[in-house]
């Protein structure tokens, strides 16, 4: 079922092919590596890997790019319509193919090949542009971008558009809501505008520079491990990325374009969009990368809304077959303070990927009494999605967790406190399958109760405070 607000991709498409095997001998030959064990892994590239990635987080996508009837871009076409729907522009030579070969999950050498390129715009792609409610630039310099420029220009003032420039390709229409170069791209378009050096200062120059030259509302500089930083003329703000991932950060790019794109469409604020476009690309890396893009659900949540189970199991299981450790913790987080980030933060830290299992308002009233929760389900999902350390939120009815985690199997289950482990209810379950309930210490001070009894207890002072002399006091109206 899709959420969110519809998407439209326009760019280039490109067929991408892994070689993957172990290099563990030099050729007799010659001194090159011999790859032993080799199987083809193939996926959509460019373009068509945004559209793919923004399908699997549950968002109804469109791609408009150029394919033929070549062998590629019929593997293309295979590997998208099942969750893509594509208008297709008429392409002028064979689609573009990237092969990698990769060694021990590192790329040795890389082979391009096909010349293709867009051959001109087409009536159902422009009308398809010009009703979008959002839509993606993933420009790769095949021309695609080139031929709907002027409907794309034409949008831009009342659309969500995001543009993801190519240095080979041209600059973004004026008044693209976001662009996304890296911090090598913005280096190169802003040339001698550019400032030296790679620290968040220079970045933030530079970017500054891409504003006022590209006339956008936004540009957001894609750093890699150090998250990105957004700049909308005036003073930056930094996204750090919550955690770092050492895995094939091919794609990460386009999982960071599409998120944002999705977002900003959903209505949300250019920095929001950059946050969770952060921590989408993050989970993305994490996740295994590239070698992930293949059919099937994502664990990327549209904020606010109820998460399905199946988008936290399905992150399970891929952080486990990548041999990666699954931490899980839980609880109500009603009013969200200081002790829940800073637990939720450590048990991040433990681990390959954060799974907060909630409570639902139900459970958080048999568990709290009448009153509670404070915060609606929603909005406590909201927060939770909104900190880069949780990777995923699965809710549960009941009143404990033990059902819901005796389908994720996290390898770790964080609870705060100042008690035995082995009083943990969840202890004997997560040992049933090799897992491990741990305890981490809770800063003091801090609960939902107490902020409430704090609150209460000084608007009922402000009241005193401000009433005149001898009045009655105010009469609760039921």
């Amino acid at each position: 079922m899709s959420t969110g607000t519809p998407l439209l991709v326009v760019g280039d498409a490109l067929l991408d092919r892994d070689l993957v095997g172990t290099a563990e001998r030099l050729a007799p030959d010659a001194p090159v590596p011999v790859l032993d064990g080799c199987r083809e892994l193939l996926r959509p590239g460019g373009a068509a890997l945004a559209a793919l990635l923004a399908a699997r987080a549950g968002r109804s996508v469109t791609l408009v790019a150029p394919l033929g009837t070549d062998a590629a871009s019929r593997q293309v076409r295979a590997l998208l319509e099942p969750l893509v729907t594509l208008v297709t522009l008429p392409l002028d030579g064979p689609l573009p193919e990237k092969t990698r070969v990769m060694a021990g999950g590192r790329p040795v050498v890389r082979l391009d090949q096909g010349t293709g390129r867009a051959a001109g715009p087409c009536e159902r792609a422009l009308r398809a542009v010009a009703e979008a409610p959002a839509v993606l630039v993933a420009d790769y310099a095949r021309g695609a971008a080139e031929v709907l420029r002027e409907v794309l220009a034409a949008c831009a003032p009342h659309t969500a558009l995001v543009w993801d420039p190519h240095p080979r390709g041209g600059p973004p229409v004026p008044g693209a809501r976001l662009v996304t170069p890296t911090g090598e791209e913005a280096r190169r378009f802003a040339g001698d505008g550019a400032a030296d050096g790679d620290s968040l200062g220079a970045v933030a120059r530079t970017a500054a520079e891409l504003v006022r030259r590209w006339r956008a509302v936004s540009v957001a500089v894609t750093l890699g491990r150090r998250g990105a930083l957004l700049c909308q003329g005036d003073g930056p703000l930094v996204v750090p990325a919550a955690s770092q991932h050492s895995g094939d950060a091919c794609g990460a790019g386009d999982c960071f374009a599409a998120t944002a794109a999705g977002l900003l469409g959903d209505g949300a604020l250019p920095a929001e969009a950059v946050q969770g476009a952060v921590a989408a690309a993050t989970r993305y890396v994490a996740e295994g990368g590239a070698r992930t893009a293949t059919t099937g659900p994502s664990s990327t949540a549209v904020p606010g809304v109820p998460v399905p189970e199946a988008d936290a199991l399905h992150l399970a299981r891929r952080v486990r077959a990548a041999s990666g450790t699954v931490v899980a913790a839980g609880g109500c987080f009603d009013l969200l303070h200081a002790g829940h980030v800073s637990l939720l933060q450590q048990a991040r830290g433990l681990g390959d990927c954060l799974i907060v299992c909630l409570n639902s308002d139900a459970s958080v009233r048999r568990r709290k009494g009448e009153g509670r929760p404070f915060t609606p389900l929603r909005d406590r999902i909201r927060v939770l999605q909104a900190l880069q350390c949780v990777d995923a939120v699965a809710v549960f009815e009941e009143d404990t967790p033990e059902g819901l985690l005796s389908r994720l199997r996290p390898h770790v289950w964080v609870k705060g406190g100042d008690y035995a482990v082995e009083q943990l209810p969840e202890a004997a379950q997560l040992a049933s399958w090799g897992g491990q309930a741990v305890l981490l210490p809770y800063l003091d001070g801090r609960s939902s109760t107490l902020l409430a009894t704090r609150a209460a207890a000084g608007l009922a002072a402000a009241r005193r405070t401000t009433a005149p002399a001898g009045a009655s006091p105010p009469v609760e109206r039921r």
